[in-house]
C-alpha cells in the first residue's frame, strides 16, 4: 500500500500529517522524540523511515545492533559517535552506521537537532 504523508508547515517541530510523535521514555535515552514516517503500518516490506528530534542535551542510546542506519540531518547540529570516533554533523550531512557498530547521536547544542534515519526490517 503506497502512502503520502504531507509535511505540516509552520510548526515549531518537524511534523507530518497522520504521523504520531512518540516521546521516548527509555533508560539510556533523553530528550528524544521519534516519528515513524514509513513503516510496518504502511506495509513497507524492506525498510522503516523514522524522524528523530533531539532537544538540547538530548541523546540516543549508546548501542549496537544488527540493523544498519542511513541518516540525513535536516535541522540543527549534533554529534554522532561511531565506534570511538565522535563527529559533528549539520543539515544535509549523511551518515552510514554499519550493522553491529557501536553508535550514538547527541545534541550538546542550544538548538534542536533533527534527522531522518532509515533502517532495514530484519527477517524474523
Amino acid at each position: 500500500m503506497s502512502a503520502i504523508k504531507h509535511f505540516k508547515k509552520n510548526t515549531a517541530k518537524f511534523e507530518w500529517e497522520s504521523v504520531k510523535a512518540q516521546v521516548l521514555d527509555v533508560e539510556g535515552i533523553a530528550g528524544v522524540t521519534k516519528n515513524i514516517l514509513i513503516g510496518q503500518d504502511d506495509k513497507a516490506p524492506h525498510a522503516i523511515m523514522r524522524f528523530f528530534w533531539l532537544e538540547p542535551g538530548g541523546h540516543s542510546m549508546l548501542e549496537r545492533h544488527p540493523q544498519e542506519h542511513e541518516v540525513i540531518v535536516l535541522k540543527g547540529k549534533g554529534t554522532v559517535q561511531i565506534g570511538e570516533e565522535i563527529t559533528v554533523v549539520q543539515p544535509f550531512d549523511v551518515v552510514f552506521v554499519s550493522p553491529n557498530e557501536l553508535h550514538q547521536f547527541k545534541n550538546p547544542y542550544d538548538e534542536p537537532f533533527g534527522f531522518i534515519c532509515v533502517i532495514p526490517i530484519l527477517e524474523k
